[in-house]
């Protein structure tokens, strides 16, 4: 199952959307270029198991 969730750029501050893959557990951690700048972000994934809500933090890479 997939889903898709906004974070904010932590380089540019512009929002993005990026898919989340519910198979891949609960927490999650990734790099994924910003759509508008193309800089890295480091995302940090957290799914509600109960609610399946998503949260994303962003931060920079390197």
């Amino acid at each position: 199952m997939q889903n898709t969730a906004d974070f904010f750029c932590a380089y540019c501050g512009e929002p993005n959307t990026t898919f989340v893959d519910f198979s891949a557990g609960g927490q999650q951690s990734y790099v994924e270029d910003c759509q508008v700048c193309c800089r890295p972000n480091i995302l940090y994934v957290r799914i509600d198991e109960e609610t399946l809500e998503i949260e994303i933090d962003s931060e920079y890479e390197g």
